[in-house]
């Protein structure tokens, strides 16, 4: 059993608490033979075809990455190579949700899904798998414009505004590719989780900010193509990790138009191939267009848009006054004085901090009931109170003071503490305080105990989550459904037995004496099965032994390919490999 701080990778060991929570155990050996076949077999599709339509730094990242084709990875080893790149590896239940994943991006950790795709579905799933997370995002990594994109992407995301329809959007999406990986699934179940993500999409409401990058996300990192509009080269990690998709997003129905801020407009289906795809000339065009989203967004643009975005998404936000300080919490209220926020309001546990550190005694159980706030200079003062002398305007330790903002809202009352961070006045705590409106409505009543003033001029950003979130998240947000872990029959795990026989004679060259048992056991109890018999026609045509039975798996597999439409392609694909196998340096450990 690998534990995620056994990698000793220093991108892995410096994720805060609140991300560790969604790492889990790799358990490498609950992966059946079946799966490590399944593997190889996308892996060598993918090495034979995608040189010519990947761009160029793929094949030789598969091997900065740490993957090879024989095998499925170990997360030590993913992580002993990406560490030479500066990024680390974590193993994930599934789908996480989208404001973590992205932090993972920001912090240059993948978040790579323990699970691999049934054989049924070794074209493509729905689901995250480590077939989609490794081969997909990783060898790309290797890049270094792309993985600074990918880094960027991450930290302009994990500040990005999301509402209660992401939530739900994500846990129905989560659903439904959990119900396509069960194998035993349903018809009507999988129905219902379709409608569900239908429904969902088709009631969002008016895009958040999440959203929105979600579609950037999708159109680059998970579906990108890069160079010209007529030839263009693969580098979405949807597209590298799809056998399928690979192959027919270059036919020319599917339309090919340029990346550009527009690309925005564009929403996703994740259960059918994409319509349209979208070319960037290179990196950089992904950076500046990503520029032109994030320059829009809460966390640039403060002020009492933030503000109201904030209110309006339900979740707990931070709004960063130009002191410094940031108060993170259920934004309910801005009051606003010539277009600028003049007063704030948090219900509901809220925290107070500086540089992303939660302030000595100011953590969520203090604040439990909320926080509010003036924002603004004081009257007749051209220099902000975070950067007045405090003497000069009567603000003295233990004694009364009276602030008159500039909005009229009022202050008064017996200075107790003032906290100072960087030069600036950034918190000052009263005592005895009576806060008041240009209208004299209460806004703070003494006998509501301790007022804690925040100080500074302006919201210079809101962003969503809280500022220190490892003191302010206990446990961070759980989906509501877990990944499938089927339990193996007898017959199955015999069949399992069999592919492991197969895999030994090929990786020690010998006992290939049991292939023909081994063929008629597949014959007599596992006549479905193909990739098994795939495998044993390889190595008896690679090493030249018994052409009879060779030929008979051949007439078997290309009668299965004419009976079944689903296997064709990926039986002929396999006979190609054949003929034409796939180059060795990348097969050995």
């Amino acid at each position: 059993m690998i534990h995620f701080n056994d990698f000793n990778n220093p991108q892995v060991t410096a994720l805060p608490k609140h991300l560790k929570q969604f790492i889990v155990d790799q358990h490498y050996e609950h992966y059946t033979p079946v799966d490590h076949a399944v593997w190889r077999y996308v892996m060598r599709q993918n090495y034979s075809y995608l040189k010519n339509v990947a761009y160029y730094p793929y094949i030789p990242g598969l091997e900065k990455a740490g993957l090879t084709i024989e095998k499925i990875p170990s997360l030590q080893d993913m992580n002993n190579a990406l560490a030479k790149i500066g990024w680390g590896a974590v193993t994930v239940d599934g789908f996480i949700p989208p404001a973590a994943f992205m932090e993972y991006q920001a912090y240059r950790v993948l978040v790579i899904a323990a699970d691999i795709r049934q054989l049924k579905h070794i074209e493509y799933t729905p689901a995250p798998d480590i077939i989609h997370e490794s081969a997909g995002h990783a060898p790309i990594i290797a890049d270094q414009d792309y993985h600074q994109y990918l880094s960027y992407f991450g930290s302009i995301g994990a500040k990005a505004m999301f509402s209660a329809q992401d939530y739900e959007l994500y846990e129905a999406i989560r659903a439904l590719s959990i119900l396509k990986e069960m194998p035993d699934a349903d018809a009507s179940e999988i129905q219902k989780a379709e409608d569900q993500v239908t429904y969902c999409l088709a009631n969002m409401g008016e895009p958040s900010e999440m959203a929105l990058l979600s579609r950037l996300h999708w159109w680059t990192v998970e579906y990108g193509l890069i160079g010209t509009l007529e030839n263009p080269k693969i580098y979405g990690a949807g597209l590298l990790s799809s056998i399928g998709e690979s192959s027919t997003c270059m036919a020319p129905d599917v339309q090919k138009l340029w990346y550009s801020p527009e690309t925005v407009n564009y929403t996703y289906d994740i259960t059918k191939p994409q319509p349209q795809l979208f070319v960037t000339p290179n990196f950089q065009n992904l950076i500046d267009v990503l520029e032109q989203f994030a320059n829009k967004m809460a966390f640039r643009v403060g002020g009492s848009y933030g503000l109201q975005k904030a209110i309006e998404s339900k979740n707990t936000c931070t709004a960063v006054y130009s002191s410094g300080l940031q108060v993170s919490g259920t934004f309910t209220n801005v009051v606003e004085s010539n277009g600028q926020p003049s007063f704030i309001k948090t219900t509901g546990p809220t925290n107070v901090s500086c540089n992303n550190k939660q302030l000595d005694g100011h953590g969520k159980t203090y604040h439990k009931d909320g926080f509010s706030s003036p924002v603004g200079k004081l009257k007749d003062q051209v220099t902000p109170l975070e950067d007045l002398n405090l003497n000069k305007v009567g603000i003295i330790l233990n004694n009364q003071a009276t602030l008159i903002f500039e909005s009229s809202i009022t202050v008064k009352g017996t200075v107790k503490n003032i906290v100072q961070q960087n030069s600036k006045t950034i918190l000052i705590t009263f005592e005895n305080c009576t806060v008041t409106d240009a209208e004299g409505q209460i806004l703070f009543d003494p006998s509501w105990g301790v007022y804690d003033m925040a100080v500074g001029e302006t919201i210079t950003s809101v962003f969503c989550g809280a500022a220190d979130k490892d003191a302010f998240e206990d446990i961070v947000y759980q989906p509501k459904t877990n990944t499938y872990h089927p339990e193996y029959s007898p017959k199955t795990l015999e069949l399992h037995q069999l592919y492991k026989q197969v895999r030994d004679c090929r990786q020690n060259q010998s006992d290939y004496q049991v292939l023909p048992a081994i063929w008629q056991q597949l014959q007599k109890d596992h006549p479905a099965d193909w990739l098994c018999a795939l495998e044993i026609l390889e190595i008896l045509d690679h090493e030249g032994l018994m052409p009879d039975t060779a030929q008979q798996i051949h007439d078997f597999l290309q009668k299965q390919a004419s009976e079944e439409p689903d296997l064709k392609k990926l039986i002929t694909d396999g006979f190609y490999l054949i003929t034409h196998p796939v180059e060795q340096k990348l097969v050995v450990d």
